[in-house]
């Protein structure tokens, strides 16, 4: 099951290239007004559907079970919503001073503000045998995002509650009647939001590439690629050290949720998101490319850690076990 996962993001990485690859070689498809409708097919039903179909495979008595973990969730929500998006708020700061495209590093700061996935952050914490912690919070996200958009909030507001929350909760309720035969079946939720996901990339940058105005340099891009592996590498070493203090609270198996939850970043949520907040911004794709350079990079990232941690983590409990006193 793991290495059907491992090859569907693997094919989705894949595919986010082709997808651009399409977007350049013919824009006027995707582009809006063009074939495709992109104004309703992807700003309406789109993004509806990607989050019906969360509604349908999210387990909530797992999550229900998993939020006994009071002192873990709170963790992990104040370092992805409020150190994650001040600390890349003060870096950007400097870099404002740099020649990198301004429009990348407002991508930058959209990439602090978002939450991490359900899927990569809990699927790597299983893989070392990690507890599982998170709490997906969009209105916090909404907040973090409102202030940069031209777009006034009340629509921000309405749109996100038509086409985030009312499919997400449809498919809660959906899934309380077919939940014996979804347990049986089990459709293939993450092929499904991955293909409607490419066709939200695909024509947002349908609009880059018909706007001629829009350049965007190899140096820039470049440096954004190298800037986020730093801050990865960066905060997953920073959450470690807090986490493993004498007086911190956790055990090896929340460090590892810690580390990996606290770090990575939401794609599924993220784009459909900007999509929304930026609606008919002249840059969407410009500011849409940290956080699809962040995406693979993570899972990469992770993938390569997940054997060094699993190690560590082995280690710590059997050290713990051996210093328990007998009674």
């Amino acid at each position: 099951m793991r290495l059907l996962e491992r090859m569907r993001k693997e094919w989705f990485m894949i595919g986010i290239v082709l997808a651009i690859a399409g977007a350049k070689l013919e824009p006027s498809i995707g582009v809006n007004g063009g074939p495709l409708k992109p104004e309703i097919t992807v700003s309406y039903i789109a993004v509806a559907t990607i989050f019906f179909n969360s509604g349908l495979s999210l387990n909530t008595e797992e999550l229900t079970s998993a939020l006994v973990h009071i002192k873990l969730h709170l963790f992990i929500q104040i370092f992805t919503l409020a150190f994650f998006p001040a600390a890349i708020w003060l870096f950007l700061q400097l870099l404002s001073i740099t020649p990198i495209n301004e429009w990348l590093l407002k991508g930058l700061q959209t990439v602090g503000c978002m939450p991490p996935p359900v899927s990569s952050a809990v699927i790597l914490t299983k893989a070392v045998g990690g507890n599982e912690g998170i709490v997906v919070t969009p209105l916090l996200l909404l907040l973090f995002l409102g202030s940069s958009s031209s777009v006034p909030f009340t629509s921000i507001f309405s749109q996100l509650f038509m086409t985030v929350v009312v499919p997400l909760i449809i498919g809660q309720i959906v899934r309380r009647y077919i939940k014996d035969w979804l347990e049986r079946k089990k459709p293939p939720f993450g092929a499904v939001s991955s293909s409607v996901l490419l066709m939200i990339i695909y024509t947002t940058f349908c609009d880059t590439f018909s706007n001629p105005n829009i350049d965007l340099d190899k140096f820039s891009l470049i440096l954004i690629l190298f800037i986020i592996c730093s801050i990865q590498l960066s905060f997953m070493l920073l959450t470690f050290i807090f986490s493993t203090r004498n007086n911190s609270g956790f055990t090896p198996a929340d460090t590892v949720a810690v580390m990996f939850c606290s770090t990575h970043k939401s794609l599924t949520l993220g784009i459909p998101m900007l999509k929304i907040v930026f609606a008919g911004h002249e840059y969407l794709s410009l500011i849409s490319v940290p956080l699809l350079i962040y995406h693979p990079v993570q899972i990469l990232l992770g993938s390569v850690l997940v054997p060094t941690i699993k190690s560590w983590m082995v280690s710590r409990q059997k050290g713990v076990k051996l210093t328990r006193p007998t009674v």
